[in-house]
C-alpha cells in the first residue's frame, strides 16, 4: 500500500498523541476552556518538536556510528579472535607470532623460534631485512599505487631484471602464484586456438600444486583438493595428468591427445595439446625433483606438435633451488614460467613470464590485474633482486643446501625407523617420515616446534625445510640439533 506524504505525516502526528496521552501531563485536545486548550496546544507543540528532534538524533547518531574503529587483539587474544571471526580454511598451530627479525621470529608468549618455514619458501631475505624495508618505506612516501593505466618506473626495472636475468621476453604481473598460473593457462589456451584447436589439453602431472583458483586447482591433479569443486563430478574441463617423471606415460598421453575423436571430428572441432605443465620440482607433492629426461622429453614433444611447455616456478624460483630459476637444474627451456612467493620477498606479488612466440599471444584487453605490478609491490620485488646479486646469494643457498642435507642425511640413518629419504634442491629439502615410524610429518612438525624450530609438512609423509636464503652455517647447525631431539623422542616413543 502506498501512501502519500500527507497521510505519513498526519500518521505520525497520530502516533505522537496516541503517545502524548498516556501521560498525566497530557494536553486534553476537546476540552471546554480556553486556557487548558492554550495549555494543551503548547504542550502539544513541544511534544511534536521533541518527537522530530529524536528522529533527527537517532540518524546523525547512526550516520555517525555507521563504522567502527578496528578494536586493539593481543597477541594472546589472537586465537580466540580468530575463531570467531576468521573463515576457518587453515589448520593452524597454536602458536601466535609477534615479531621477527632475520632468521627468528618471535611469540606472543616471548618465545624466539628458529623459523625454517619462511612464509612457507616466501621470505626469501628473512624477517624485518633491512634493504626490503627501506624500499617498501620509500614507495609508501611516494606512490603506491595507480594501475596499469600508466607507466611506472618500478614494474619497469623489475620486468627488466627478469627479463635479462632468465630465458623470458616479456612479464606479466599479478599478484600470487594462483594467478600467475592462471594466466599461464589462458595464454596457452589461446596460443593453441590460434592454431585452429577448439579442445585444447593441459597436461599436467599427477601430486602436482598449482594454486587454489578453479583453474590451477583443475591442473592440480591431486583428488583431495578437488572434493566438492567440481560440476557434474568435473573440474574445469581440458586438463589431463600422467606421473610426474614418467617419461613413456608423458609421450602416450601427447599422442593420444593430438588424436580429435570422431566424435569431435562430426561436430567441426579439433582437440589437441595446448600445453605440458610442470613444477620443475614438486614442493605440495613431497619434494620430488624433476629429471633431466622427463623436461627433455616434455621439451621436445612440444617443439614437435607446437604446444607450449610452461614450468611453475612458484615455490622453486628465485634462487631456492641453487640457480636462479629451477629449469636450470634441468637444462631446458621453457616456453612460460611463472614466480611469486619470494619474488617480493613476502609482499604479495606474482609474475608469469613468456619467451619467443609465447610472449606475442596476449593483446590489449586479454588478461589485467588491477594491482598487478604496484609501484610498492615492485619497489619490493626490485630490492629482492638486488639483495640476490649483491650479496651472491646463490651460492650460500648452494653452500647452505649442501651443509643441510648432510646433516639430515645424518639424522636418517641414525634414526632409520622413522626417517627415510632426503631429497630436494638448495634449500628447498624433505625427509620422508617412514609410514611405520608411530606419527605423521604434521606431528613431527609439531614436535620439532616445541625445540624451538619451525617446519612445515610437504604432504603427510614428509617434512619440509624452507629457510630464509640468508640462513647461516650456525643456525642450520642449530636447526639440525633441534630436529634431532624431536626425532629422538619419537624414536624412543616407538622402542
Amino acid at each position: 500500500m502506498m501512501f502519500g506524504k500527507g497521510t505519513i505525516t498526519a500518521l505520525l502526528l497520530c502516533s505522537i498523541l496516541n503517545s502524548s496521552s498516556q501521560h498525566a501531563d497530557a494536553f486534553t485536545p476537546f476540552s471546554s476552556s480556553s486556557s487548558t486548550t492554550t495549555s494543551s496546544t503548547t504542550t502539544f507543540g513541544r511534544t511534536l518538536n521533541r518527537h522530530f528532534a529524536t528522529v533527527e538524533e537517532e540518524k546523525t547518531s547512526q550516520k555517525a556510528n555507521v563504522v567502527k574503529p578496528p578494536p586493539e587483539i593481543r597477541g594472546e587474544d589472537a586465537p580466540e579472535a580468530f575463531e570467531q571471526k576468521v573463515y576457518k580454511t587453515y589448520g593452524r598451530y597454536p602458536l601466535t607470532l609477534i615479531s621477527g627479525k632475520g632468521c627468528t621470529v618471535t611469540s606472543s608468549e616471548n618465545k624466539t623460534y628458529l623459523d625454517f618455514v619462511s612464509g612457507i619458501a616466501t621470505c626469501a631475505l628473512g624477517h624485518a631485512n633491512d634493504q626490503l624495508e627501506k624500499a617498501v618505506s620509500d614507495q609508501m612516501k611516494t606512490l603506491h599505487h595507480v594501475s596499469n593505466l600508466y607507466y611506472t618506473p618500478n614494474q619497469a626495472q623489475l620486468a627488466s631484471w627478469l627479463v635479462e636475468n632468465s630465458v623470458a621476453d616479456k612479464v606479466f604481473f599479478c599478484n600470487s602464484g594462483a594467478e600467475a598460473n592462471e594466466g599461464a593457462i589462458k595464454l596457452a589456451r589461446k596460443h593453441a586456438n590460434n592454431r585452429g584447436i577448439t579442445d585444447p589439453i593441459i597436461i599436467t602431472a599427477i601430486n602436482s600444486f598449482h594454486g587454489r583458483t578453479l583453474a590451477a586447482l583443475s591442473a592440480t591433479a591431486q583428488p583431495k583438493y578437488h572434493k566438492g569443486f567440481t560440476y557434474g563430478g568435473a573440474m574445469v574441463p581440458g586438463f589431463e595428468y600422467i606421473p610426474y617423471n614418467d617419461v613413456e606415460a608423458l609421450k602416450a598421453k601427447v599422442e593420444e591427445m593430438n588424436e580429435t575423436p570422431e566424435e569431435l571430428k562430426s561436430q567441426g572441432r579439433k582437440r589437441g595439446v595446448a600445453a605440458i605443465m610442470l613444477e620443475a620440482l614438486q614442493g605440495e607433492g613431497g619434494i620430488v625433483p624433476g629429471t633431466k629426461e622427463f623436461f627433455s622429453t616434455a621439451r621436445g614433444l612440444c617443439d614437435e606438435s607446437g604446444a607450449l611447455l610452461l614450468c611453475d616456478e612458484v615455490q622453486v624460483g628465485m634462487g631456492r633451488s641453487g640457480t636462479l630459476w629451477g629449469y636450470e637444474q634441468l637444462d631446458i627451456a621453457p616456453d612460460v614460467f611463472t614466480s611469486a612467493k619470494a619474488l617480493g620477498g613476502g609482499v604479495p606479488i606474482g609474475a608469469m613470464m613468456a619467451r619467443g612466440e609465447a610472449a606475442t599471444v596476449f593483446s590489449p584487453g586479454d588478461h589485467a590485474s588491477t594491482y598487478g605490478g604496484n609501484p610498492l609491490a615492485c619497489s619490493a620485488g626490485v630490492a629482492v633482486a638486488k639483495y640476490i646479486a649483491e650479496h651472491n646469494l646463490l651460492q650460500n643457498v648452494m653452500d647452505r643446501g649442501e651443509q643441510l642435507s648432510a646433516g639430515l642425511e645424518a639424522i636418517a640413518s641414525k634414526y632409520p625407523n622413522v626417517l627415510g629419504e632426503v631429497r630436494g634442491w638448495g634449500l628447498l629439502k624433505g625427509v620422508v617420515v617412514k609410514d611405520d615410524a608411530g606419527c605423521t610429518a604434521g606431528e613431527l612438525v609439531g614436535d620439532a616446534m616445541k625445540e624451538g624450530l619451525l617446519l612445515v609438512p610437504a604432504g603427510t609423509s614428509v617434512v619440509r625445510f624452507v629457510p630464509p636464503l640468508i640462513v647461516n652455517e650456525e643456525q642450520i647447525e642449530d636447526a639440525l640439533d633441534m630436529f634431532e631431539k624431536a626425532v629422538a623422542k619419537r624414536a624412543i616413543g616407538d622402542a
